[in-house]
């Protein structure tokens, strides 16, 4: 079996819901929504990513003959379950943000509309899919916005939480703005840019550091990425002025070095002035080394002649902020709207929409979460992407969704941007749906008395 494509890949209490759904005719159309709760601090807003996944699982699912073998073998559900679920797809709708569109706590980003057995069935591969490049992506952004002019590159597949988490990192990022991704197999599987030149163990490897950057630059003489801090980084710098003449004969241009260690600004600006010394003003540096956007924003504030950086283990594990308070929770059932109460976790009712309303100077103005059957000024987000179960469009290319992530990011206000202590936008509900779940309140109330 497919681990990720198996329906199997869920929490236990999805199937054993299931199987009392279908047992007790119980296959009226839901509407479930994926939303989060509150956004983490230091976070003025989110980049929704993970739709393209949640697509793919979505056209796919199905049990195969070996997930049903378990099913039956497992002891766990009826005699008759695995015989019930052998010809289930989905074949619902989906509505949705557009992937890289800028939201905000209460905001429902992924909407699915199908009989309450499989909308259900598919709510823990949902979170796991739309959590992880959201929370990844939003990251990825403020690194963007520490550095704009600057080549960012994902270095985190090694350290983040297992292969899947690398692959779609690496995708996030690039959908945040970054230039590529060290990750191989984010180019044949997404079309990602990939970028790396060498480790220390390359070094190390050789007689001398001379010996290793002249080896590396005869093999690759288009990407001549040499790492200077081995031992001693400056003198490592005076090797690579005395080198490049040398290799300049050959035809062959050192086109950065590369720094991952110590007090990296005030290396680079010793070997800016040795590369400039030596004739090598257009030779880069390159850093990386635990960043993070609030370390970098601090290295480009000291005046640190960086022209890139390579962002690993605190970007691919968000190490600021681990997660979302996010939630896919059921909001209308056979026609009927309903309300979860729960303490800290009460949810505003029904089938929603969400209008944003932009100011005359193409400003965000407004977010206003409302009934899907109102009208309100501004454009609804939701936008359907899903009928019948089959996409209503093929995927959309990166470079749309990374203009739509700047383009909504340009918008914000200034208050949402800061890296530190941003000041999110609220969504604003509608009368209708304030008065929506004040009634529902009142019937909850009544019920129990």
């Amino acid at each position: 079996m497919d681990p990720l494509r198996s329906p199997l890949l869920t929490d236990l209490y999805q199937l054993t819901m299931l199987q009392t759904y279908l047992e007790r005719g119980m296959t009226e159309t839901a509407v479930f929504e994926f939303f989060v709760r509150k956004l983490p601090e230091n976070r003025g807003f989110l980049v929704a990513a993970g739709l393209e996944q949640v697509l793919d699982f979505l056209e796919n699912l199905r049990f195969t003959e070996e997930e049903l073998d378990w099913i039956r073998r497992s002891g766990k559900f009826a005699a008759d379950f695995a015989d019930r679920l052998e010809g289930m797809r989905f074949e619902g709708e989906v509505h949705a943000l557009p992937e890289g569109t800028v939201c905000f706590a209460d905001t429902p980003i992924v909407q699915v509309i199908a009989p309450l057995p499989v909308a259900q069935l598919v709510e823990s591969r949902l979170i796991n899919l739309l959590h992880f490049q959201t929370l990844i992506a939003s990251k990825a952004i403020r690194c963007v916005l520490a550095a704009p002019d600057k080549l960012l590159v994902d270095f985190g597949m090694r350290r983040a939480h297992g292969a899947e988490a690398g692959l779609l990192a690496a995708r996030a990022c690039r959908l945040a703005g970054f230039a590529g991704t060290a990750t191989v197999l984010a180019d044949p599987l997404y079309g990602i840019p990939v970028f790396g030149t060498m480790a220390h163990s390359f070094i190390l490897a050789h007689e001398s550091e001379t010996a290793a950057f002249e080896s590396f630059a005869r093999s690759h003489p288009d990407n001549v990425v040499l790492l200077i801090d081995t031992w001693d980084t400056e003198r490592a710098a005076r090797k690579v002025v005395r080198l490049a003449p040398e290799l300049a004969e050959a035809g062959i241009r050192i086109k950065a070095v590369r720094l991952d260690s110590g007090d990296l600004a005030e290396h680079a600006k010793k070997v800016r002035r040795i590369l400039d010394e030596g004739g090598l003003r257009d030779t880069g540096i390159f850093c990386s080394g635990n960043l993070d956007e609030f370390r970098i924003a601090e290295l480009l504030a000291k005046g640190a002649p960086i022209d890139g950086f390579g962002i690993g283990t605190r970007l691919d594990t968000s190490a600021d902020a681990p997660y979302l308070d996010s939630a896919y929770k059921l909001m209308a059932y056979a026609g009927r709207p309903v309300r979860k109460r729960s303490e800290g976790k009460a949810t505003w009712p029904g089938r929603k929409q969400v209008w944003r309303r932009l100011d005359g100077d193409g400003r965000w103005l407004e977010d206003r979460l409302g009934l899907h059957e109102e009208s309100h000024p501004g454009t609804p987000l939701l936008v359907p992407v899903m009928q019948g179960g089959k996409r209503l469009h093929p995927p959309e290319p990166m470079e749309k969704i990374r203009e739509r992530v700047q383009d909504g990011v340009r918008r914000l206000p200034e208050a949402a941007r800061r890296l530190r202590a941003p000041e999110a936008p609220r969504v604003t509900p509608s009368e209708a749906l304030v008065d929506l779940a004040r009634r529902l309140d009142e019937q909850a109330e009544a019920a129990i008395v």
